[in-house]
């Protein structure tokens, strides 16, 4: 997925720039003269997965359209240690002073949600499971915070509401029951619209594999309540995807993976990442 191809991404740059600058940089337009040359260093202030560097440089190419030159020696997604000068911008210092607070909290918002999305991925090595985001993300970063988790590794579940079909405990209690719900989207959605039912229980696994859902969510279950499912799941319907969610922290969810899911969501690696430390230092040239 290459996000950046895409016009609303550079739309939204302009955005972000146009708050923070607002009727201009006063400070940088004040001390620096116009043609003064710079060259920057991003460095690394802790260990990270990078991701971001083409956002970083859409920022400076938004003020300044031929002269920043971005280099760098990783890729997106490889892990630097902290103290590493990952990657370097030459351009006109007044447009690296003006461009850099947008340009690092958006690399070191998106570095957070990778590093941390690598962390996941790796604590379920050697499973089934795959670590999978949600949509519990920062309105107008959605499709920023979910480029982030697949750098680091994991997977997008739906990007919005017009992805696929999610029947949730709420869609249930107004269809009037799991048969009921899935039965009425299935008629009323396309051949290709998956459709996923959140279960809490044996008896609503049955009668969603039973109504033809794709997919079921395990939500807010033990991993042997997981496990048991599971089992019964594969017995009727060995094609069912089987998704674990709910509370899914580093310290549990290989646990979850071991219970033989297909998916495991996790809303926290969007919702939760912290910023990592990213430094930008400018000099004269």
């Amino acid at each position: 997925m290459n996000l950046f191809e895409t016009g609303h991404i550079l739309a939204a740059i302009g955005d972000f720039l146009a708050e923070d600058i607002g009727r201009g940089d006063i400070t940088t337009q004040s001390t620096v003269m116009s043609d003064v040359r710079g060259f920057g260093r991003f460095l690394a202030k802790e260990d990270i997965v990078v991701c971001g560097m083409t956002v970083a440089e859409a920022v400076f190419l938004h003020l300044d359209e031929e002269n920043p030159e971005l280099e760098s020696s990783v890729n997106e997604g490889d892990e630097v240690s902290a103290g590493t000068v990952f990657a370097t911008l030459k351009g006109y210092a007044d447009v690296l002073l003006t461009g850099e607070r947008v340009a690092l909290n958006l690399m070191q918002r998106m570095s957070g949600i990778a590093t941390l999305t690598r962390q996941y991925v790796k604590a379920v090595e050697g499973t089934r499971a795959q670590i999978v985001d949600t949509r519990k993300t920062t309105p107008g970063l959605r499709m920023l915070e979910k480029y982030a988790v697949t750098v680091g590794g994991g997977k997008n579940h739906r990007l919005g509401l017009d992805d696929g079909v999610l029947i949730k405990d709420n869609h249930i209690a107004l269809a009037g029951g799991v048969t009921e719900a899935v039965t009425m989207a299935k008629s009323r959605c396309g051949h290709l619209h998956k459709i996923e039912v959140e279960i809490t229980n044996w008896a609503q696994l049955r009668q969603a594999i039973e109504a033809g859902a794709d997919i079921v969510m395990l939500d807010n279950q033990t991993p042997e309540e997981v496990a048991k499912l599971v089992e019964m799941s594969r017995t009727m319907n060995p094609n069912v995807l089987i998704e674990a969610s709910g509370g899914m922290d580093l310290d549990r969810v290989r646990s979850f993976a071991e219970a033989g899911v297909d998916l495991i969501s996790v809303g926290r690696i969007t919702h939760s990442a912290r910023a990592v430390d990213i430094s930008f230092k400018i000099q004269a040239v």
